[in-house]
């Protein structure tokens, strides 16, 4: 007899991807735009709300049709479905500011093979109803923009001085040359994977901690 889907919306449909399964922190997914568009906040700003409104929008489109879809196909037609948004997001950022276009760069067009997308569609759209998946998408999609951020604020403060574009520490500030360029992304990540990792490992420790202190009888 076949399993009876769970359609329930909880807590957890929405948080495990801001925490529990962070798609850069946890999943290590969508590595190239994380290190990429990071040097300054407002890019990770924008690269992150452009993904989120791509996950939200392809997953709930996906959800609608996942009866109607043929399986032999499926994959096909995710990805043009996810092209469709991607290119919606594409002319609008470049019609709203070319500066901030020209500083995305082709990690715009490239949001259509970014791998968190195409696995949620997969695993989660084609498998839940629509509202569930809107639930979902937001949380992967805020816990994706959070990541980014994490990143592109860390960066932009210590590499410029600024934050936003506003200066912080006056004409006296040193920056950090190295935190704007390729290997400041790979060293402010491995600090926040590290320190992810160290909070899970405590979180973890206290949950044994509780559990020897009241057995369960």
């Amino acid at each position: 007899m076949a399993r009876k889907q769970d359609n329930r919306i909880t807590l957890e449909t929405f948080t495990e991807g801001l925490w529990k399964e962070n798609p850069v922190f946890v999943m290590l997914l969508g590595m190239c735009p994380v290190l990429a568009v990071t040097n300054s906040a407002i890019n990770a700003l924008a690269m992150g709300l452009a993904t989120l409104f791509v996950l939200l929008a392809s997953g709930i489109l996906i959800s609608l049709l996942r009866r109607h879809i043929p399986k032999q196909v499926r994959i096909a037609t995710y990805i043009v479905i996810i092209a469709t948004f991607v290119t919606i997001v594409d002319y609008s950022i470049q019609a709203i500011s070319l500066d901030l276009y020209n500083a995305l760069g082709a990690f715009i067009q490239l949001i259509v093979v970014n791998c968190m997308i195409l696995g949620r569609a997969e695993a989660y759209a084609s498998k839940n109803k629509p509202l569930k998946t809107i639930v979902n998408s937001l949380g992967t999609g805020l816990g994706f923009t959070f990541a980014l951020l994490c990143l592109g604020v860390v960066r932009e403060i210590l590499g410029a001085g600024s934050l936003f574009g506003l200066d912080l520490f006056g004409s006296n500030f040193e920056p950090w040359v190295v935190m704007v360029l390729p290997a400041g992304g790979f060293l402010v990540l491995g600090g926040w994977l590290l320190l992810f990792e160290w909070l899970k490992q405590r979180s973890e420790r206290s949950a044994l901690a509780r559990a020897s202190e009241h057995p369960s009888t």
